[in-house]
């Protein structure tokens, strides 16, 4: 297997994370985004939608969405469970995870990519251009306050995003939070959010 990257962008350091809690280790293809380098033709063979991250099993069958990517590792290698202890966990688990990409990284991406001036024509990630809409910007940033708002009361009675294990929920809600950092929005006041960030962001897999 082999893992298509990108070290700065959100979702592949998700997959990163999930490997690192795993133990394992994968040979990475970098990708540079910044160039345009998965708009290529090499990289549209591997993967049209032209999005990292991209898992290449060694049958050839590229899987191009984290969620996918995910659960198929957590399939192949089961220890540590990383979607959750039981059925009811990782239907929970799950949910939070669509939650989290839906209410915080959709939303952050939403104001990051309408206001820089290096998504130009590429305000939705893929093969198609779109324009910038300005206005988005500040939508955007009110989705992803409501949503930081939202994650600290749920936090206040929960030390992970899902009961008391770390689990893939955990991580996705992580690079959000730090995804928002570059829209030049933080946690502020919000102590229960800090608090499970810390914790979080203390394990070694943070770094991966």
């Amino acid at each position: 297997m082999r893992l298509y990257d990108c070290t700065p962008a959100p979702s592949p350091r998700r997959v990163r994370i999930f490997l690192a809690e795993k133990g394992l280790e994968l040979p990475r293809v970098e990708v540079d985004l910044a160039a345009g380098e998965q708009y290529g033709t090499a990289f549209r063979a591997i993967n049209p939608r032209c999005t990292v991250p991209v898992l290449v099993l060694d049958d050839g069958t590229a899987l191009g969405e984290t969620l996918a990517i995910c659960h198929y590792l957590e399939e192949v290698y089961p220890t540590p469970a990383l979607f959750g202890q039981d059925a009811l966990q990782r239907a929970r688990v799950l949910e939070w995870n669509a939650r989290i990409e839906v209410e915080g990284l959709l939303a952050i991406a939403e104001a990051f990519r309408n206001r820089s001036r290096g998504f130009r024509d590429r305000a939705l990630t893929g093969p198609d251009a779109y324009a910038q809409l300005p206005e988005l910007v500040e939508r955007g940033r009110r989705r992803a306050e409501v949503f930081f708002d939202l994650l600290d009361a749920h936090l206040a009675a929960t030390p992970y995003v899902v009961g008391s294990h770390y689990t893939l929920a955990d991580m996705t809600a992580l690079v959000a939070v730090d995804f928002a950092g570059w829209i030049k929005l933080d946690i502020g006041e919000r102590r229960h959010l800090a608090r499970w960030h810390r914790a979080v962001s203390a394990r070694p897999s943070a770094a991966a």
